[in-house]
Order: structure tokens, then sequence, then C-alpha cells
């Protein structure tokens, strides 16, 4: 056969594929550390088809999970892991384990009241009371009980050789499993470490000594106190000291009073400024004739989303009007209102800031994960120390809640902005406010309204939450039907925050076509 007639990608005897075969097993010895030559022959096996091969590594099906941690193959340790541990815990469950504990537990219960009840019949037969055969069918009843659970006891404790030995097989299968996978997942590593070379390799002390103290410990820990229960107090009850949750209470306490007694003027001021934003609102909103707010919604919504959208929106508003809920609608609407400006006004510049500061949104991202994930109830107890019950106070724990994904989408937007873009503006003399304003700002407009968006919608969400410190508007309704049980008025306020929500929603986002 001529050389011209062999295909270069089949060739394996030529320079360029030796070449590359000795590379590649250079790469494996420096990536296992240990056993090379068998790791190479097992990669190659694997590396030869895009199908799962099996292959069979003594080591990973004798040590288990230890040797998958201690590769770093915590994806796969983990699982195996807990497999391993139920495993073990019913193999010392069924050979060492007290099986009847619970039942002679719930035994020793029952008979403490049997006492009572023996006690109490003897008395009545020594008095000729007439409740002599009530407290003997009591004493006979609680009787068999002890008798019927002494019996499950019994059975439980001839079912440990099976128990142990469904244990057994369960752990033989899944050493079977490991043996057999071992390979292919640390041959996945391997090609994920080949492109990125920071991936661990080897086998380090220090993640061998880890990896098999920790999983001991976990098994361990397991079968103790799954085969003896009760036993170790310890291992079922955290240890607690009562004294340090009173202190860190009267510390709280002592804090909340310290900023109240010394940040007065300041959240007076804070109060004065919502409630000026919010009558605001209500008075354009609540006082204004329904004609007029209805059709500026309805035309609003077809200048933003279409004619499609505002014909929906109409049907929204007439059914909220149609109900009753229409000033209670609008309240809610200049609550929601109130927070989303303030939320909006001080989330989008915040954003920018951050944006361009890496620094600065680390240091703010832990909070706005706080703000975000803290539940309502619990930040509702300082904001009712500082500004008391009220709608003031509904709109601060609505902007604490609804106000980090304007601040979020907005660093996301401007810095996805392209830097390629931005320097092709400065190259034509573009100064930083047109820079912003002309570059950045445009091309991260849609994540911002995103976070606009969300913004509105979380807040939306605080209604019936805020409801409980003053807020009115539809949430009351709901908190009403919630306290007495009234279905039919639930559901129909429930719909109507629903429409409020599309309504907004369709402003904020929708693009007329």
């Amino acid at each position: 056969m001529r050389d011209e007639d062999i295909n270069p990608l089949e060739d394996t005897e030529s320079a360029a594929a030796l070449a590359y075969a000795q590379e590649r097993k250079d790469n494996i010895r420096t990536f296992v550390r240990t056993h090379p030559d068998y790791y190479i022959a097992n990669f190659d096996k694997v590396g030869a088809s895009a199908r799962f091969t099996p292959t069979f590594n003594a080591m990973a099906g004798l040590f288990g999970p230890i040797w998958f941690g201690a590769r770093g193959l915590w994806s796969w340790a983990l699982p195996f892991l807990i497999i391993e541990a139920f495993a073990l815990v019913q193999i010392a469950r069924g050979l060492f384990g007290d099986l009847a504990a619970d039942a002679m537990a719930r035994i020793a219960s029952i008979e403490g009241t049997l006492e009572l009840r023996r006690q109490q019949l003897a008395a009545a037969i020594e008095s000729g009371s007439d409740r002599v055969d009530a407290f003997q069918r009591a004493v006979d009843g609680l009787e068999a009980n002890i008798g019927g659970i002494r019996a499950e006891a019994e059975a439980l404790a001839e079912q440990g050789p099976s128990i142990a030995l469904m244990g057994l097989a369960v752990l033989i299968a899944v050493k079977l499993v490991q043996a057999v996978t071992a390979n292919w997942a640390l041959e996945a590593r391997f090609s994920e470490w080949l492109s990125d070379r920071t991936i661990r390799s080897g086998l380090p002390v220090e993640q061998m000594v880890f990896s098999a103290v920790f999983m001991v410990l976990i098994v361990v820990v397991a079968m103790v106190h799954y085969s003896f229960p009760g036993r170790f107090s310890i291992l079922s009850e955290f240890p607690t000291d009562p004294d340090i949750r009173r202190t860190g209470i009267a510390w709280v306490e002592d804090f909340i009073a310290f900023c109240v007694r010394n940040s007065e003027t300041f959240f007076d001021g804070l109060t004065i400024g919502i409630r000026t934003i919010l009558d605001a609102l209500e008075v354009v909103l609540v006082q204004t004739p329904w004609i007029v707010i209805a059709s500026l919604v309805v035309l609003l919504t077809w200048l933003t989303a279409g004619i499609r959208t505002a014909i929906y929106s109409g049907a929204f508003l007439g059914y909220m009007g149609l109900l009753g809920f229409w000033e209670a609608a609008m309240t809610t609407l200049a609550l929601l209102g109130t927070a989303a400006c303030l939320s909006i006004a001080i989330g989008i510049p915040l954003g920018m800031f951050a944006a361009r500061r890496p620094r600065f949104y680390a240091f703010i991202q832990p909070i706005m994960d706080f703000m975000q994930t803290m539940p309502a109830f619990v930040f509702m107890v300082p904001v009712i120390a500082f500004f008391g019950v009220g709608k003031p106070a509904a709109v601060i724990v609505t902007m604490i809640f609804g106000g980090t994904p304007v601040v979020r989408l907005t660093v996301l937007g401007l810095r996805g902005v392209p830097e390629s873009v931005r320097e092709a503006a400065i190259s034509f003399g573009a100064n930083k406010w047109y820079l912003l304003t002309r570059v950045d700002l445009p091309l991260a407009g849609p994540s911002i309204r995103a976070g606009i968006n969300q913004t509105i919608m979380l807040s939306l969400a605080m209604v019936v939450v805020a409801s409980l410190i003053g807020a009115k508007g539809l949430g009351e309704d709901v908190l009403e039907a919630l306290q007495y049980a009234n279905v039919g008025q639930g559901i129909l306020a429930g719909f109507a925050i629903l429409f409020c929500a599309m309504i907004l929603d369709r402003i904020v986002q929708g693009q007329r076509k």
C-alpha cells in the first residue's frame, strides 16, 4: 500500500500519533501519580468509546467513598457514602442493634399508666364504687396493648439476621458499582484536568486523611445512633445552653433600644417622607374619579403592550370595580408605587455605582442576600420597633423584601456591556456622561427593566404580609378571609391582587409591536 493511500487520521504509527500517545501517557502519569500503567490501559479503554465503558478498580470498590473523595470526585463520593452508610447501619442494626428499643420504651410508658389504673381499680373495689367495671376494662385494655407491643418487639428482634443480610446485599452491590464506575469517572476528571490544570490531581496525603476521617466519622456515628437508639443522647440532641439564648436575646433588645433612642429624629424624618409620597399617591389613585384612572391605565397599557393587553387590562379593572375592590386596589397600588419608586430610585444608582466597583459590590452582596432570604415576619419586628405600626412601616418592609432585584440586574446589565463597544465610544471622544447615557444604559436597558419588573412583582407579593402591620388595601381583605375562613372572599381578593400584578407586569415589560 502506498503512503498516499493511508488516512492520516487512522495512521497510529505516524510520528505525530506516537508523539500524541506518549504525551497522553505522560499526562496520565502526572494526573494519577499512583499505578500509572494500570490507569493508562484503562483510560485508553474508556476513552475509546463515547459510551460508558465498564472497567474494574479493586481499590475503589474496597475503599468506596474514601477513594472517590481522595481523588476529588466528591459528586460521586457523597451519594456512595449515603448508600454505604445505609447498608452498614442495617448490618449493625441486624447484628448488634436493639431492634425492640422503641417498642420496649412504649411498654414502659404504658406500664406507668397501667399501674395507676390498677390502683384506681383496687380503690374502687374496696370502696364498692360503681366504676369498678370501667377501671377493669381500662386495665384489661392496657394489658392487651402491652401484650401486643411485646409480641411486636419479639418479632422485631427476630428480624435481625434478615436486616443484616439485606444491608450486606446493598453493600456488595454498591461496592461493585463503585469498582465498575471508578475509572470512568476518573477519566472524565482527567479530561477536565487537561484543559484546566487548576483541578486537583494525584492523591495528596491531606486529602486522603480528610476523606477517610470524614467518611468514617459519618458512618460510625450513623451506625451507633441507629443501632442503639436513645443510648447516646449527644447524637440525637444538640447540646444547648439556655443562658446563651437568653444572653443573645438581651443583647439584641439592648441594641434595638439603643438604635431607637439615638436615631429617633432620623426615623421620624424618614417616616414623614414616606408618608408624604404615599399620601400623594393615595390622593391621585383613590380620590380621582375611577373612570379617569381606568382610562389612563388602559391607555398606558395600550401604548406599552398593545391593544390586546389593553383590553385585558380593562376587563381586570372592571372585575375589581364590580366586586367592590376598587378602593382597596388603588390603596394597594399607592403602597406598591411608593415602595417600588423608592426602591428603583435607590437601586438603579446603587447598581450603577457597584457595577464598576467589584469590592463595593462584594460588600453589599451579603446584605442583599440577607434582605432577600430573611423571612418577612423576622425583619418586621425591628421595622415595627423603629417605625411603629402603619403604612410607612409596611412600605419599609416591602422595600426590604423587593428592593434587591433592581440592584442585582442593574449590575448584571452594565457588566454585560461589551468592552469593545465602550472602547470604540471612548476612541471617538465620548466622555463619562455620554458613555453612561448613550452606551451603557441603553445596552443594559433590558436587564434593568427586568430588575424593575421583579422589584414590582416582589413588592406586590408583600401586600398580604404587610397588611399585618396596617398596610390596608387588598391584603386586608385576604387577611380577613384567612381569619374567618371566608374562602370566597379570599379567592376573589386574591384574583384582584393577581390582576394588579399582571397589569403592572405588562406595562413594565410589554413592547408594542
